[in-house]
């Protein structure tokens, strides 16, 4: 790139900032041009920024950026990570110190998402950890807003930020940092969580459905994932099926089978056959899907949590053995059997019991053991509740 270009560049950046134009300055730094001069980057970025009369910070910013931008180039993560992270403390020392102005936001998230993107190519719990703390310093001063009217706070900044940290605490397993930022998002009162951008707003819960959804905390996870899944928009079939990929297992526990057509759509075909496995109350066909589709499910982190699928098809199981049967009074001899059919192992009438205990227990079944006459005895009035009311 020839100089008058870089120069033509460190201008535009300069009309921005006289103009406090936050997006034009995002705009810029998400695309900086190769620079004419390969050695000292910083101090000659920083000295064609003081040159045109970019003030402290921002000078330091940019020459950051821009030599962060060099040795992603040159594909050297590590030190493209520690000049993102020291943008960044540039930005909050300023920002900080800047009341009643929120114009700066689209920077802040600009340079967080650079320096996620960074560390996630190095791909390392230390680099996640360097990043998080860099962005989690940007979220501390957007939180301790509390003076500025609601049109120039800067709690406007909050959802985003937490969204980016949400992806590094879930990229190193970290999830039990999550909950403070839900807790900071729900206790919000100058701004409400529907007063921010939409997209912003899917992210966010489909965060938290998937916090949810790990805390076993089904309903949760369901009502935020549906709301994700419904509000993303219909032309982003990728980040609809990622959305699915958990809200339909959350949705099956919850008794609720999704449509064939559905899963053909989105090109979800694993689950197509545990969801039949269910329907069918068939084990054997249910431990086949688990197993031909298991590196699949363990990617997702979803394999755990279909497991838990067991007891439902249990109890089709039964039901099915009950209307054989057409009786009552069921032999637990006979359920015994069509579990030892399924191919469950090592199954005997006291594991059965067990089974139908732990059924009754939950609610779906309705109904009572004799272990005396080696009985389930059930209810004559909806023995078996459908899965969505169990």
């Amino acid at each position: 790139m020839a100089r008058w270009d870089f120069e033509r560049y460190i201008d535009e950046l300069s009309s921005c900032l006289a103009s406090f134009n936050g997006e034009g300055c995002s705009e810029l730094l998400g695309s900086v041009p190769k620079v004419p001069f390969v050695r000292d980057v910083y101090e000659r970025t920083y000295r064609e920024c003081s040159n045109r009369g970019i003030p402290t910070p921002f000078d330091e910013i940019i020459a950051f950026r821009v030599e962060a931008a060099c040795y992603e180039d040159k594909s050297e993560n590590d030190r493209a990570l520690e000049f993102y992270c020291n943008s960044l403390n540039c930005l909050v020392s300023a920002f900080s110190e800047m009341p009643d102005e929120n114009w700066p936001l689209p920077i802040m998230y600009k340079l967080c998402l650079a320096t996620r993107l960074a560390a996630r190519r190095i791909n390392s719990s230390k680099a996640f950890e360097r990043a998080a703390e860099a962005i989690m310093a940007c979220f501390r001063v957007c939180t301790s807003d509390t003076r500025s009217s609601p049109a120039t706070s800067k709690k406007w900044g909050m959802l985003y930020l937490v969204n980016q940290l949400f992806k590094v605490y879930f990229a190193i397993s970290a999830l039990h940092l999550c909950k403070p930022l839900i807790r900071a998002i729900e206790n919000l009162r100058d701004v409400k969580e529907e007063q921010f951008p939409l997209a912003q707003r899917v992210t966010y819960r489909y965060f938290v459905g998937r916090k949810a959804m790990f805390d076993s905390e089904l309903r949760n996870a369901d009502s935020n994932l549906s709301f994700a899944f419904e509000r993303c928009l219909k032309s982003s079939i990728k980040n609809k099926r990622k959305i699915l990929i958990y809200l339909v297992p959350v949705r099956m526990l919850l008794g609720r089978l999704p449509q064939h057509r559905l899963l053909k759509k989105y090109n979800l075909a694993e689950f197509d056959d545990v969801a039949r496995a269910v329907s069918a109350g068939n084990l054997l066909q249910l431990d086949n899907a688990l197993s031909k589709h298991e590196h699949f499910f363990i990617q997702c982190g979803v394999y755990l949590l279909l497991e838990k699928l067991r007891p439902m098809v249990y109890r089709t199981l039964f039901k099915r053995v009950q209307r054989i049967m057409n009786t009552y009074q069921i032999p637990i001899g006979a359920l015994t059997t069509a579990l030892m059919a399924m191919n469950v192992e090592d199954v005997d009438d006291d594991e059965t019991s067990c089974i139908l205990a732990n059924l009754i227990h939950d609610g779906k079944v309705k109904g009572y053991l004799s272990y005396s006459h080696q009985k389930l005895v059930i209810s004559k009035q909806n023995a078996f509740p459908p899965f969505a009311s169990s």
